[in-house]
């Protein structure tokens, strides 16, 4: 369970232990008095990722104990994901590239096309079903990268390790095991090096922009991002190229928000559009789901960390064409389900934070809880913002929706 309902309770915890007064975090970590107050309150959402950041470089503490670890609550679809940890763990800590565990495999077309199906559940952030296959995928993946006679297959090998690492990777991360994760990047960072493929190194650079330790560190976050970029630009001729590159382009945007460098995001946020306008519109079927529609999605996740709220996030989301994300009726349970649950998380966070709009905040973050109901259980962000919504309404009528929303992601109430 959560030691604390909000981030905010958490951080008092944390602050009298370093005993430092208000004024001397504020100072330390450049954000003012009256917002921790309130923050610590459980008044003001501490979702951002420069705030974290910041507050946990001022404190000395990783962010994991700033906002809390990984827990089981009573709902399954919040504690089961965390069911398929040890074995990924175990699968990634117990190979290598030139040691592999396992002495037996199925052929390796099998192993592809398991790959694709383990790929639809991970972008559908169904991780039950990622979990279920992924490590003896891992296991065996191992051992045939660990046989370079057939170069064709020892190739493949390679090409689908790095695939089924970069799941692990977001399995790992989106459910709050950021050491794993880190783990599940590098294997990707080492398949690809061997393959010494442009685009790979690309794919697998993406991966550790994404699980580099966050406390001070985002100027090399937003580094990593660029140097990853910029190798990839002269080999990004093909689909799949311009599409990991837009990806690293968006990622290098979001850190530099984080970064307040508002100028580097918008011509990071630029780029992206510019090379979204030559891919299918189509994010369902591309990589990452890098697509124009999916830039407009991350222009309000960047956006929502910049700190806009209230009506100005409604104007960026009216931009995204959400039938996009969500695709064809019948395909809904299949599709991109989580970046879709990250769009309307974002607008859903975004409108929590202005009065007038914390109504429809709760309408989108439950939307956003229905469509990927695995991870949304589990996402510190949207925990602190329903939190810090329950708290400013408990002292009126709370709605049951909001209610059972804060029981199924396992806050005090």
């Amino acid at each position: 369970m959560h030691d604390g309902i909000t981030v905010g309770a958490r951080l008092r915890a944390l602050r009298r232990w370093r005993q430092m007064s208000l004024a001397q975090l504020a100072g330390q970590a450049d954000l003012s008095v009256s917002f921790l107050s309130m923050a610590e309150r459980g008044l003001r959402s501490l979702d951002r990722r420069s705030h974290i950041s910041a507050l946990a470089g001022a404190l000395r503490v990783s962010e994991t104990e700033l906002v809390g670890g990984p827990h089981l609550g009573r709902d399954p679809a919040q504690s089961d994901p965390h069911a398929v940890i040890p074995p990924i763990r175990l699968a990634l800590q117990t190979n290598s590239l030139v040691a592999p565990a396992a002495e037996r495999a199925r052929p390796l077309d099998e192993l592809v096309a398991e790959m694709v199906e383990i790929e639809a559940h991970h972008q559908a952030c169904d991780y039950v079903a990622v979990g279920r296959a992924l490590p003896d995928l891992l296991d065996e993946l191992h051992l045939h990268a660990a046989d370079p006679a057939d170069e064709a297959a020892y190739r493949v090998a390679l090409e689908t390790l790095v695939e089924a690492c970069t799941a692990a990777t977001f399995t790992s991360k989106d459910l709050g095991y950021p050491d794993l994760a880190h783990l599940a990047a590098v294997r990707a960072e080492e398949a690809a090096a061997i393959l010494d493929d442009p685009v790979r190194l690309g794919q697998a650079a993406f991966c550790r922009v994404h699980t580099m330790p966050r406390v001070g560190s985002w100027n090399r976050t937003l580094a990593a991002a660029e140097r990853a970029a910029e190798a990839l630009q002269a080999h990004a001729t093909g689909t799949r190229g311009q599409q990991v590159l837009g990806m690293l382009g968006l990622s290098a945007s979001l850190a530099a928000a984080v970064e307040k460098d508002a100028d580097r995001a918008r011509s990071w946020l630029s780029e992206a559009a510019a090379l979204a306008v030559h891919q299918p519109d189509t994010p369902d079927e591309n990589w990452m789901s890098f697509s124009t529609t999916n830039v407009r999605v991350w222009d309000v996740a960047v956006n929502v960390e910049y700190g806009e709220r209230g009506g100005a996030v409604l104007e960026l989301a009216s931009r995204v064409d959400e039938s996009k994300l969500t695709g064809a009726p019948d395909r809904q349970t299949a599709g991109r389900r989580g970046r879709y649950a990250a769009f309307l998380a974002d607008v859903g966070r975004g409108l929590a934070r202005d009065r007038k709009t914390q109504g429809q905040a709760e309408r989108w973050l439950l939307r956003a809880e229905y469509a990927a109901p695995q991870w949304i259980r589990n996402h510190k962000p949207v925990q602190e913002a329903v939190a810090v919504l329950y708290t400013q309404a408990h002292a009126r009528a709370t709605t049951r929706e909001l209610r059972g929303m804060v029981a199924r992601m396992g806050i005090p109430h």
